[in-house]
């Protein structure tokens, strides 16, 4: 049964004292291929803070935001997550990279620390999940492969469509996923394949899916793959559209696909700049010269949430709070599950054009 707690007031009015009495950490890629996803969490929890901290604070105590590399590696996560129990730091809002959350989360479910990842879709790290204080406010990649196997389905039903995979703990149940998806929607594909990530290139994938005549290219796998896989096939002259996952709504894979990344079709979490509730924030942030795309909304929000946790049932009482409260949030109302995963709205199926991303047609 869930019980529905008081948002917190966002806008300042009170003086504080400047020395901060709880400590919450971001950690994740701050460097590296994937550093613009880690700083949107940055971003979202540093103003989610400041605006906490502009109002009292949370039973008058001020919040200090620590932020660490993870690198998306396991072993730097593992090693960033053991440093912030060392500190005291009570929520870690982050990770991107599952690899990099597992290995974190058992650390956190031994300290007890409060750990939310807004970015983080793999099955298992949920399913398999490593203690109660544990969450997730992304939506699942069970959820995300049923959006892009229904779309394959729909839209491609005459078409010649392959899936592919890294083999990782993101890629390949994406894949799983969407194939399943589409195969109960009644179309099958013509070619299911995995490839080793980090190769230098692609060409030999790329000649195999042009003999085979494929007009539709599914990747399970990261943005900086994707990307030369695509650049692979238009070298050798298919015309074939890719999709993949949520991974290749960044920057990056267009800056490293080109002219290239036009008309790829990715599914994305809803964009939450839409949501009513989050208006006040996205105008404030954006006034301030920061756009909050991607994951700095969902971040923001998981902070509010453990805020009014903490705020409700104390220091002790946090994680059984999280687990069993609806929480008035910038998303709407926020509750997570038995497993720790939140009960917000899924993906939508969207197609880079001019350089941005929007939801296809």
């Amino acid at each position: 049964m869930y019980r529905f707690l008081l948002a917190l007031p966002l806008l300042a009015t009170l003086a504080l004292p400047a020395e901060a009495d709880i400590r919450i950490a971001v950690i994740g890629p701050m460097t590296g291929p994937y550093q613009a996803l880690g700083k949107q969490i940055q971003a979202g929890v540093q103003k989610a803070a400041d605006d906490i901290n502009a109002k009292g604070g949370i039973g008058g105590e001020r919040i200090s935001v620590d932020v660490e590399d993870d690198a998306c590696k396991a072993d730097d996560a593992a090693a960033a997550a053991n440093r912030a129990a060392g500190r005291g730091d009570v929520l870690v809002v982050g990770h991107v990279c599952a690899e990099a959350a597992k290995a974190a989360a058992a650390v956190y479910a031994k300290a007890g620390i409060v750990a939310i990842t807004p970015a983080v879709t793999a099955i298992g790290y949920t399913d398999e999940r490593a203690g109660p204080s544990i969450f997730r406010l992304a939506t699942r990649d069970d959820a995300q492969g049923a959006a892009a196997g229904a779309y394959l389905a729909s839209h491609f039903a005459d078409a010649r469509i392959a899936i592919l995979h890294d083999g990782s703990p993101y890629g390949k149940p994406l894949a799983d996923a969407t194939k399943q998806a589409m195969n109960e929607a009644g179309k099958r594909e013509a070619r299911a394949d995995s490839f080793d990530p980090g190769a230098k290139d692609y060409n030999a994938l790329a000649d195999r899916l042009k003999a085979d005549a494929i007009d539709v290219v599914f990747v399970g796998g990261y943005q900086a793959d994707a990307a030369l896989i695509l650049k692979a096939l238009r070298a050798k002259g298919s015309k074939a559209i890719l999709m993949g996952g949520d991974a290749l709504g960044t920057s990056e894979f267009v800056n490293s696909a080109g002219d290239a990344a036009e008309g790829t079709l990715l599914t994305f979490f809803t964009d939450w700049r839409l949501a009513p509730d989050a208006q006040n924030v996205v105008a404030a942030m954006r006034a301030a010269g920061t756009e909050p795309q991607g994951y700095t909304l969902p971040a923001y929000a998981a902070v509010q949430s453990w805020a009014a946790a903490r705020q409700s049932a104390g220091a002790t009482g946090t994680i059984a709070a999280l687990s069993t409260d609806i929480t008035p949030t910038i998303l709407g109302a926020l509750a997570f599950d038995a497993k720790g995963d939140a009960e917000i709205p899924g993906f939508t199926v969207n197609v880079w054009k001019d350089g941005v991303f929007a939801p296809a047609q």
